[in-house]
């Protein structure tokens, strides 16, 4: 073989493995449970337990912020992310968070919530005489 095959073998190679690497990476969504048997880091969708409360002290320390989330199985786990709390969180709908387990906390590094619609039934139905019909 001529080392051009040789060196042209080698890169498709080195392409495929960077291939798989990616795509074994971008897993869907786990739970706590998972996170917690693998070590490894992962996306968990759940949203927040609203009857336990938020902790965020932005005089103390505004990069501690820890809340209670229950997961997509009902599993709840306290969650700590060093990050200032996001606006709005308590309105969230679905949260879904990226991290990892360190004993019995969830240690997120990035949080990303859906929001309530701004959208709500009442504006979509014209019958209901919220929305405008008048053209203008």
């Amino acid at each position: 073989m001529k080392k051009s095959s040789i060196v042209g073998l080698v890169i498709i190679a080195i392409a495929i493995a960077t291939i798989m690497s990616v795509i074994s990476k971008s897993s869907s969504y786990s739970n706590f449970t998972e996170a917690k048997n693998s070590g490894a880091e992962l996306s968990i969708v759940g949203h927040l337990d609203k009857q336990k409360g938020l902790y965020y002290d932005a005089a103390k320390d505004a990069n501690y912020f820890s809340f209670y989330m229950k997961d997509k199985s009902g599993r709840e786990c306290k969650v700590v992310y060093n990050g200032t709390k996001p606006q709005d969180f308590e309105k969230s709908e679905q949260i879904v968070l990226t991290g990892q387990m360190s004993g019995t906390e969830f240690h997120a590094s990035k949080i990303l919530m859906k929001c309530p619609s701004k959208y709500t039934q009442d504006k979509l139905n014209p019958e209901a005489g919220t929305a405008n019909t008048s053209g203008i």
